[in-house]
């Protein structure tokens, strides 16, 4: 191929079933991906990590066995869910090019590969909020993420409605 075909750049967004990932996919695609756009600028890809069951039961004894068939059946609805509210906020704001994928494991890892996989320039995640105790206990995706992912990482922070 003489004409080489200019590369359009990957944005990742990282979505959860959290209002605050929403809201940053949402901000993204009002931001980004405006349908004024004659070309979009990034070819969108939005990345939902669904847990193992091992990792969402968080314990291997006595009757983990037969947990472990309803926790796997409620992890993939939550996925669907997650995936069908994507894809639905994406088509409201007249954004239809868009790759939905579901990849389990921990978000952190996840992210961190599909920036790798698909080579993207940029990766957006939201922002819990959580206080230090929260954040030292569950671990911060998005702070894990600003040092591990090989690429600019945008933090959305939902703003904090004044009563």
């Amino acid at each position: 191929m003489e004409a080489e075909q200019k590369s359009v750049p990957v944005m990742i967004v990282g979505v959860d079933d959290s209002e605050h990932s929403f809201y940053a996919l949402e901000w993204t695609l009002d931001h980004f991906l405006t349908p004024s756009a004659p070309n979009s600028p990034f070819k969108l890809i939005v990345v939902h990590s669904k847990p193992s069951p091992t990792s969402a039961i968080g314990f291997a004894g006595p009757g983990a066995a037969d947990v472990f068939p309803f926790v796997d059946a409620d992890l993939k609805k939550i996925a669907a869910r997650v995936v069908e509210r994507a894809k639905e906020l994406c088509h409201s704001k007249s954004v239809d090019d868009v790759n939905v994928e579901v990849v389990e494991g921990d978000a952190r890892n996840v992210l961190c590969e599909a920036v790798e996989k698909h080579h993207a320039t940029i990766l957006v995640v939201g922002s819990h909020g959580y206080g230090a105790i929260k954040r030292a206990v569950l671990g911060s995706v998005s702070d894990y993420v600003t040092h591990h992912a090989h690429c600019t990482v945008m933090i959305v922070k939902k703003p904090k409605t004044k009563h």
